[in-house]
């Protein structure tokens, strides 16, 4: 195995990542050289998926693994982000042959638990997989997972908040994030984690994995840089749509560039979009 950078974080139903970087997959990072940037906007296809609540949803995890408990919610939050992700990436035809129906929540959300199970077998380091155990996952882990799939030929890294911005233009990309117990309850539809008062002030509730589907605006300073403050990401959470903005919410670069030694972004593609 290789000599792998592992921060593990508590796992519960609403928060499951743990941070995994592996030096040689870094090596494929692509590296920002004065490209343009523009906002984007990418759309997924399967509807905002909700790990919590599953009973209530109509879903037997019991039924879904042998040997599984059935459970109300589930540390899933990166294969969730993934499934996202991946209904970027394809076609409907494609992603039903896949077995992701995408006009059916409930089939979606059970899609997304399997591909929960199959990353934590590709996170390898774990010594625990789930349906055994509810162990949480990684952004590398489900990326793998994914391509293991047939569902992306690469994936690639970004380490800066322009390189992020660069990944951005050809499709959404996995934020693995450090999250604070803060950013449960935004402060409204429109407003950015950034302007919750004392966020980092209150205690670390774990480790989260989203999808980021939008540069929703981009900003520079008068001597050409970005304006880390005002250019702004959208990121789609898997917390249902009756959260924050229809399940979303937003950052500021410059709350990338605060949290960024605690951050992991990761970009599962097809060559078309190198």
């Amino acid at each position: 195995m290789p000599d792998l950078d592992i921060t593990r974080y508590d796992v519960t139903g609403q928060l499951g990542r743990h941070k995994v970087l592996d030096p040689r997959s870094l090596a494929y990072r692509r590296r920002y050289t004065g490209e343009a940037l523009r906002a984007t906007e990418w759309a997924p296809k399967v509807p905002v998926l909700d790990q919590q609540d599953l009973t209530a949803q109509g879903i037997r995890t019991s039924l879904l693994a042998p040997g599984a408990p059935d459970v109300d919610a589930l540390g899933s939050c990166t294969a969730n982000a993934a499934t996202a992700l991946v209904s970027v990436l394809h076609d409907t035809e494609t992603l039903t042959a896949k077995g992701l129906d995408v006009t059916d929540p409930l089939a979606a959300e059970e899609w997304a638990i399997g591909l929960y199970a199959d990353a934590t077998r590709h996170d390898q380091w774990l010594d625990a997989q789930w349906p055994s155990d509810d162990c949480g996952s990684s952004g590398l882990g489900v990326s793998k997972a994914l391509r293991a799939r047939g569902l992306c030929d690469q994936y690639g890294h970004a380490t800066t908040a322009e390189e992020l911005c660069q990944l951005l233009q050809t499709g959404p990309v996995l934020m693995g994030t450090v999250w604070y117990s803060a950013w449960f309850e935004p402060v409204g539809p429109l407003a950015l984690l950034d302007d919750i008062p004392g966020w980092d002030a209150s205690p670390i509730a774990g480790g989260h994995e989203v999808c980021i589907t939008a540069l929703e605006s981009v900003a520079y300073t008068p001597a050409g840089d970005l304006d880390y403050a005002n250019t702004i990401l959208r990121v789609q959470n898997s917390w249902s749509s009756t959260w924050a903005d229809a399940g979303s919410f937003r950052v500021s670069l410059a709350w990338y560039e605060q949290l960024k030694g605690d951050i992991d972004l990761i970009q599962p593609r097809l060559d078309s979009s190198r």
